[in-house]
């Protein structure tokens, strides 16, 4: 059974910043996609980031680039998310997803994704 377990999530003051960890359990195929996507109170779940788990390509939603940075240790079959000049409507729960093929439908559509954790709550205050 597959298991993501997300980290590193906690309450900071705007422009801070904070790195998350997804750890999985098991190996991540090298044609998985593992991304992370948010949900604030009241809103639908939101992508984030992904990162391609062969090669490390990586996309963004435009409302974090520049500012947050995805990342993989193949290793530890782990996924980050590196979180900078944090702003109060970063505030969300974040979540790891996985599918285990990157070309199978919309990257940032949460449909196309199979597992998923249970979340860290990030709150920046302002």
């Amino acid at each position: 059974q597959v298991q993501q377990v997300e980290s590193g999530g906690g309450l900071v003051q705007a422009g801070g910043s904070l790195r998350l960890s997804c750890a999985a359990s098991g190996r991540i195929p090298a044609s998985a996609a593992m991304a992370w996507f948010r949900q604030a109170p009241g809103k639908g779940r939101e992508f984030v980031a992904v990162i391609n788990w062969y090669d490390g390509e990586t996309y963004y939603t435009p409302s974090v680039k520049g500012r947050f940075t995805v990342s993989k240790e193949n290793a530890k079959n782990t996924l980050y998310l590196q979180m900078n000049s944090l702003k109060p409507e970063d505030t969300a729960v974040y979540y790891c997803a996985r599918k285990n093929f990157f070309q199978l439908g919309p990257y940032s559509s949460d449909t196309t994704y199979d597992y998923w954790g249970r979340g860290t709550q990030v709150t920046v205050s302002s």
